[in-house]
């Protein structure tokens, strides 16, 4: 009959749809790493001048020489999106799978042009300051997945606070 075939229908398409619980893996694995990066990143920079004072940036530059803690923090935030852009076709497909990819490659692109151009102090600060807000994103994420409405769009004001606030105020006018 015409309703078992739309029945079938509905039940193959459903069989397509990723489960909320890869779907809550993903962002788990992100949050995990961007938390990471996020105190690894204020432990790399929270004892150096540049971080107080963006005049000390530039001091010295372009010869400036990179500490072994800079070095590691670029490397693994480096392969950190090496690895989403090439796990982005086993990922969950999403409506901004082009968007993700573009902003997978710039993202590449900006780390590794600010280190053959030893902007290091300067990549270290803007990488820090990225990750202070995308690990609460992807907390967000989690908690909507798990079902807890209230606690996901608390996570995602303060998300979107912390968002406007680094990238708005304290980069362009610190």
């Amino acid at each position: 009959t015409v309703r078992q075939v739309e029945r079938w229908f509905r039940r193959r398409r459903n069989q397509d749809r990723p489960s909320l619980l890869k779907k809550f893996r993903e962002a788990s694995w992100r949050f995990t790493f961007y938390l990471l990066a996020f105190i690894a990143g204020l432990a790399v920079i929270v004892d150096k001048p540049w971080f107080y004072d963006l005049r000390e940036v530039w001091k010295g530059y372009p010869i400036q020489s990179v500490l072994p803690s800079q070095y590691w923090y670029y490397m693994i935030e480096l392969s950190f999106y090496w690895s989403l852009l090439f796990s982005i076709a086993s990922d969950v497909k999403r409506k901004d799978f082009k968007e993700q990819i573009i902003h997978h490659v710039a993202t590449i692109i900006l780390i590794s042009f600010s280190w053959f151009a030893n902007y290091v102090r300067a990549g270290t600060l803007i990488m820090a300051l990225h990750d202070s807000s995308d690990y609460l994103l992807e907390s967000a994420k989690m908690f909507n997945y798990a079902g807890w409405r209230n606690t996901c769009n608390n996570i995602f004001i303060v998300f979107a606070a912390v968002f406007i606030v680094t990238r708005l105020v304290i980069l362009p006018f610190w």
